[in-house]
């Protein structure tokens, strides 16, 4: 009978651990609180994309994904180019940058994030900048990092 409740305790605890993600990490693995930015080294193209990530529990909880140009102008607030680029593939920085965003929260990594049409090279940089961002919270460096992003 002691065996039998022991074996149910452990199962019952186990599925605990499981729904709510209660496993136990180890420090090094664990991303610490707090807010984590990595952007592009230089300008691409006249926009320097960068990737902003908020922890809290040691999960991220919310991220902005986007590009700025040399005057601070937010590359998903220009309208004009949103079109060209939707006529021209079918996609345009907030889509895709929402996209990324939802798979990187979903997934908790940077891993598995497929590219979309049209977005390549912005995945490739989303990629770079979500592991640069992510590195800094594992470390609980909160300065920003700077990431050379090759483009083709």
């Amino acid at each position: 009978m002691k065996i039998v409740f022991a074996v149910i305790f452990a199962v019952s605890l186990a599925v605990v651990f499981f729904l709510l993600d209660l496993s136990p990490r180890s420090p090094a693995e664990t991303l610490r609180d707090g807010y984590y930015t990595a952007e592009e080294a230089d300008y691409y193209l006249g926009w320097k994309e960068y990737l902003t990530l908020y922890v809290s529990n040691g999960k991220i909880v919310n991220c902005e994904y986007d590009a700025k140009n040399a005057s601070g102008f937010i590359k998903s607030w220009d309208m004009d180019y949103m079109r060209r680029m939707n006529e021209d593939c079918k996609n345009y920085p907030d889509k895709f940058a929402r996209n990324y965003v939802y798979r990187l929260l979903s997934n908790q990594s940077s891993s598995g994030i497929d590219a979309m049409s049209g977005a390549t090279e912005s995945h490739r940089s989303f990629v770079k900048l979500a592991d640069a961002a992510l590195a800094q919270a594992l470390a609980g460096d909160h300065e920003v990092v700077f990431v050379e992003v090759e483009h083709n």
